[in-house]
């Protein structure tokens, strides 16, 4: 069981050798970078590439560890009982499976993801130590204990919004998904609209660097957003020539697919008023 990339999914040497590393390891994969870089999509990519089913479970603000497990119904029982419900004598009618459940109670090997888990609590790691160590967890209301028949490959993906535990760390075996360099980009570009004129995506590539490396930007536009830009060029048939910038008009064109809030549109048009002023 070897992951290789897919022909969808453009994965760097170093990306492979983590995600082999983890399954080897049977340690969950923890995979840090910027929004936007792929970090979601390695998940389902590794369970197509293995032949896997994925589990997917996305992390808000407000997503509890217990939540992962399982959550007991107290109220559905007790409404249960007030009606005479023959279903209230057995606990299990009022317990919800969670993903991890779900994950270790499969028959078949899968993939779990759990996605963004920097979103939530600072606890929340802490709080699945032992059960993504040992891969098992008691429910008190039965006096069960479940085990994972089979050990699941466990993807996390954290965009670093809050910093992780060093108990948590310890358990994970880590990577950092690095944003594309050039010729990566021009890969991943090949693979999302096959085909693209060279002069277009060697002036489109220029200016889309050209803008994350700008001082004073608030947030840099993504991968994922580059490929939209690309996509709405191309809808417009647009040429090298059309995307040319000059200082009465900083703006690229079609920016709202690169520049996702006011004070960086601000930003471009600041350098416009300047370089008007100064002609």
């Amino acid at each position: 069981m070897k992951f290789e990339g897919t022909r969808e999914y453009i994965a760097t040497d170093d990306l492979k050798v983590a995600v082999n590393a983890a399954v080897t390891l049977e340690r969950p994969l923890l995979v840090k970078g910027e929004p936007g870089t792929g970090k979601t999509e390695l998940a389902r990519q590794v369970a197509d590439a293995l032949g896997l089913r994925m589990i997917e479970w996305n992390v808000k603000s407000t997503t509890r560890a217990q939540q992962g497990l399982y959550e007991y119904d107290a109220v559905s029982r007790l409404r249960d009982s007030q009606l005479g419900e023959e279903r209230v004598h057995d606990v299990a009618n009022y317990i919800k499976r969670g993903k991890l459940w779900e994950a270790f109670g499969a028959d078949e090997k899968v993939v779990l993801l759990i996605d963004e888990i920097d979103k939530a609590d600072i606890e929340f790691p802490n709080d699945l130590l032992q059960e993504l160590d040992k891969m098992e967890f008691h429910v008190y209301e039965t006096g069960d204990t479940i085990r994972a028949v089979n050990r699941p490959i466990v993807i996390i993906t954290s965009n670093n919004e809050k910093e992780l535990p060093d108990a948590f760390l310890r358990r994970c075996f880590f990577h950092y998904i690095r944003f594309p360099d050039e010729a990566t980009m021009r890969k991943i570009v090949e693979v999302h609209h096959p085909g693209i004129k060279d002069g277009l995506l060697a002036a489109a590539l220029t200016q889309f660097y050209e803008i994350r490396e700008m001082a004073g930007l608030k947030k840099k536009p993504s991968t994922s957003e580059v490929l939209d830009w690309l996509k709405l060029l191309l809808a417009e048939d647009l040429t090298a020539e059309d995307l040319r910038r000059d200082g009465a008009n900083a703006l690229p064109k079609l920016h709202g697919a690169l520049l996702k809030n006011e004070q960086d549109v601000h930003l471009f048009e600041r350098l416009a008023f300047m370089a008007r002023q100064a002609r």
